[in-house]
């Protein structure tokens, strides 16, 4: 039977490739112990100066596995950054391009009386081959997710197609009610053998790997009201024995999307609001644990969305398993991003990186589109780069019948550019409200579109701004970078997008801050800002409170301002957000008012005395408090100033500097 052993411990790194031979055969005197996940850019990706170190990494330990004849060994990478090249006992055994993918090596032929010296050279240099190349984040190095020893029999569910799971599972809902469980198994080496699938009760034996299980009353996969999944077990049975099993978890359920009426999950009307997000952290980069994906699920859970784009790039296999789970209806999406790179090898390379994505993903209920692209157009567009965005439309659908495609567009396309006419969906990344004009223009553009496109399926895959939880204002303005502005914008795309039910999803960008080296914004170098959460995950900006307010049924309160503590106007409005249909202020234990209200609470013309001012809010058991302090001296750290920046400019785009 299979057998899976974690080898993420005791590994020895070395940064850099002088002095090393290739392969090297031992570790140096100089090398570091690390255990995986690692990068060698926890601290340099993170600090800003678009300096952080990309070149070569070496790692290296050994094995010892108990096997005989009969078995294989294969070792299983979850994420190199971004070349990988795997050598075993001095032999090159492969070379993996692609930074966020699973792939396996089938070492056997290598070991040596069962033993082995496995060592891996990754490399997140720049390289014309291998997307991306250019965007707006860091691209972290070294093996940054989990390494495994898998051990199975010679007759095995194939472990060389693509990091595939082994079987594919594929759930139709029919319009009796019942569902029909389609499976297809790969195999290596099964001559003579059968496959037994089991699920809900059910069985079937095949001999050519496929079959269709009947479910009567099947228990649907419902969103975040209902996110019930079933388990799928397959058996390779070979001379009347099991000698290997894989077993999924799927989900049944329908969607379908209207251009005018929105995404549909089961036939019902089920509309689409979340966020977007990225995998690193703070002094972690994208080493992280699972510990930090349940923290970030956990967090994405109690804003209230119900969507997730996984941005840019293949997220790690336990988050997508996470988001079946609690029911999150996720954009997945390949790196095909910013640069387009006009080569025959980086076309092959985008291909290849959404095969790896389709196939070790098509089990998950709640992927429901695979995107092609992110704001692939920025260095304008040719021949060349649509023939590559319809070969990879054609080979989703090739590979995926069952789910749609989309395509995250430049504000800068045109409403009628044959960009919008590629895939089966389309969003466009928009930032009216910080990089260009007002956020009010948000909704007549969308309007327009939908005017002169009433058969496209539109949706916002990216909107938000900047909001740095120091800087503080009583008069917030677009690139004050303040705390106040961030929450007075996401107020009004709220309110825009709640009136355009055409939309088929919305996903603010972002629901965390994160790593981009090339910024020096805001006076914060290395990072964008434009999260709810800031990077550490240790402060919930008053901004997720307003999302909170719209998109939660746990009831809370939550006053605005907290860390915008030190004020001098002695008359203030106090803010709170809240989805209670009341709150009562109060004041220094004094009661001051009781407001009934749509989501936000303004309580204005309050007065402050000298010194601390304590401040409660209450509705029913829900109640939050704050404490602001009125004084002569204005606090200096709340303002940002740039003299660089002129007061009639947009903050610039990433990509325009």
């Amino acid at each position: 039977m299979r057998e899976v052993i974690n080898i993420n411990n005791n590994w020895k790194f070395h940064k850099g490739g002088s002095g090393i031979k290739t392969p090297p055969k031992k570790a140096g005197k100089n090398w570091e112990n690390v255990k995986i996940p690692h990068t060698w850019n926890n601290k340099d990706g993170q600090d800003g100066g678009s300096d952080f170190w990309r070149g070569k990494g070496w790692y290296i330990r050994d094995i010892n596995v108990d096997i005989d004849f009969t078995q294989r060994v294969y070792l299983e990478f979850r994420g190199v950054s971004m070349l990988a090249e795997v050598y075993v006992n001095g032999a090159k055994v492969y070379t993996h391009k692609g930074g966020f993918s699973t792939f396996r090596v089938n070492i056997t032929p290598f070991l040596k009386k069962n033993k082995a010296t496995i060592a891996v050279m990754a490399d997140n240099s720049a390289d014309t081959q291998i997307y991306p190349q250019n965007a707006d984040f860091t691209f972290f190095g070294g093996i940054y997710r989990a390494v495994n020893l898998i051990i199975v029999k010679s007759s095995h569910f194939d472990l060389d197609y693509y990091g595939s799971p082994g079987i594919a599972v594929t759930p139709i809902v029919n319009q009796d009610g019942t569902a029909d469980v389609k499976v297809q198994a790969y195999l290596k080496n099964a001559s003579g053998c059968m496959v037994r699938f089991k699920t809900a009760g059910t069985n079937k034996i095949s001999t050519d790997g496929k079959a269709s299980l009947h479910i009567k009353e099947p228990h649907l996969w419902n969103g975040t009201d209902d996110p019930y999944l079933y388990e799928m077990t397959a058996e390779l049975i070979k001379n009347g024995s099991v000698v290997d099993c894989v077993t999924q978890k799927y989900g049944i359920r329908s969607f379908s999307v209207d251009a005018e009426k929105g995404f549909f999950l089961n036939g019902k009307s089920y509309p689409l609001h979340g966020v977007s997000r990225h995998q690193d952290r703070l002094d972690k980069g994208w080493a992280i644990t699972k510990e930090d994906h349940k923290q970030d699920m956990e967090l994405i859970k109690e804003v209230g969305a119900n969507t997730i784009r996984l941005a840019h790039y293949q997220h790690d296999q336990y988050f997508y398993d996470l988001c079946d789970e609690a029911g999150m209806v996720v954009w997945a999406e390949i790196p095909f991003i910013s640069e387009f790179m006009n080569t025959p090898t980086a076309e092959f390379n985008t291909l290849s990186q959404m095969k790896e994505l389709i196939i070790q993903n098509y089990n998950h209920p709640s992927i429901v589109c695979w995107g092609i692209a992110n704001e692939i157009t920025i260095g304008g567009v040719s021949d060349e780069l649509f023939k590559n965005l319809r070969a990879l439309n054609d080979l989703c659908h090739q590979l995926d019948k069952t789910r749609l495609t989309t395509i995250a567009n430049l504000g800068a396309v045109e409403p009628d550019s044959p960009m919008n006419r590629i895939t089966d969906l389309v969003s466009y990344n928009h930032y009216f409200g910080w990089y260009l004009g007002s956020v009010e223009d948000n909704g007549p553009w969308l309007d327009e579109f939908h005017r002169m496109n009433p058969d496209i399926c539109l949706g916002l895959s990216e909107y938000g701004c900047e909001g740095i939880p120091a800087y503080h204002s009583d008069n917030p303005q677009i690139k004050d970078y303040s705390e106040e502005y961030q929450a007075y914008y996401h107020e009004k795309m709220l309110k825009t997008l709640s009136e355009r039910p055409y939309l088929w999803s919305t996903h603010v960008w972002n629901m965390f801050d994160f790593a981009s080296d090339i910024r020096d914004e805001g006076g914060v170098k290395g990072r964008n800002n434009k999260g709810l959460v800031t990077y550490d995950r240790k402060i919930k900006k008053d901004s997720f409170y307003i999302y909170k307010a719209f998109w939660s049924g746990e009831k809370f309160v939550h006053l605005c301002g907290r860390r915008f503590a030190d004020r001098t106007n002695e008359t203030i409005s106090v803010k709170v957000y809240s989805n209670c249909e009341s709150v009562t202020l109060f004041e220094n234990g004094e009661e001051i008012e009781t407001k009934n209200a749509d989501k936000i609470f303004i309580f204005e013309n309050i007065k402050l005395k000298k010194g601390e001012n304590i401040f409660r809010a209450v509705s029913g058991k829900c109640e939050d408090e704050i404490t602001l302090h009125l004084t002569d001296t204005p606090n200096n750290g709340y303002s940002f100033t740039d003299s660089s920046v002129s007061p009639d400019t947009d903050v610039s785009n990433w990509f325009e500097k």
